[in-house]
């Protein structure tokens, strides 16, 4: 292949990627799911088959590259639109260790050792398994954990305040995600629809469609973020 068309190819594969994984979204980025991981590796193939092969066309290069990111893009609304799709294709978070006792079954499911439960662990500042009340497995791979509240770090909120001894959850959890009730979060945390309702009447809000998210907190209270959101 002649120099002047291998750095001509090049050029064109780099400001093609660059635009495309613009249009794309950060997503594709800072959180690298099954389906961001497989795109990311496809676009990335695509992209140096249309650089350096001189049997794959410019033409046919870009139209590959427009198509397969035209699917990402589509595949990134339905994500969005469907929480039921996104949690086909990506997946749920899964509790690792709960109060403190780890889940066997949930460590075989994710295919994890305890080896790489503590690593981790490590990675967060925790050196002991005593010293986590909850950890969550995301679906980027990360692990979210949660310390006991006598190994948590004191903060201005706390200084001269008496440590409530028991919490109503142990933990918060969505119950309204993207105008949809969680039916099994409800469940879990021993709620009903009427509760949510009542709670949303109480903030002004009549209809389960005007809020985006919900998230019951630790104290009982719920944290509301409706669908109108003010620019800043």
């Amino acid at each position: 292949m002649p120099i002047i068309e291998l750095i001509s190819r090049l050029a064109i594969a780099f400001i093609t990627l660059l635009v495309l994984t613009r249009l794309m979204g950060r997503k594709e980025i800072a959180q690298l799911t099954f389906f961001n991981f497989v795109s990311a590796i496809s676009i990335g193939t695509i992209g140096a088959s249309l650089a350096i092969d001189s049997s794959f066309s410019v033409t046919n290069g870009i139209i590959a590259l427009l198509t397969w990111s035209a699917f990402t893009i589509f595949i990134g609304f339905l994500d969005l639109k469907s929480p039921l799709f996104r949690n086909t294709v990506e997946g749920q978070p899964v509790i690792l260790i709960q109060k403190g006792e780890i889940m066997d079954k949930a460590l075989q499911k994710v295919r994890l050792d305890l080896d790489a439960l503590n690593t981790l662990l490590r990675k967060k500042n925790v050196f002991e398994i005593s010293d986590v009340d909850y950890a969550i497995f995301e679906t980027d791979g990360t692990l979210s954990v949660m310390k006991k509240e006598t190994k948590q770090p004191l903060t201005k909120g706390n200084m001269n305040i008496t440590q409530a001894t028991d919490m109503t959850f142990p933990t918060s959890a969505s119950v309204i995600s993207d105008g949809k009730i969680q039916e099994k979060n409800l469940k879990k945390l021993n709620i009903d629809n009427e509760w949510v309702e009542q709670q949303l009447r109480l903030s002004g809000i009549n209809s389960i469609s005007d809020v985006f998210y919900a998230e019951v907190q630790k104290d009982g209270t719920l944290y509301i973020d409706t669908n109108n959101d003010s620019s800043l």
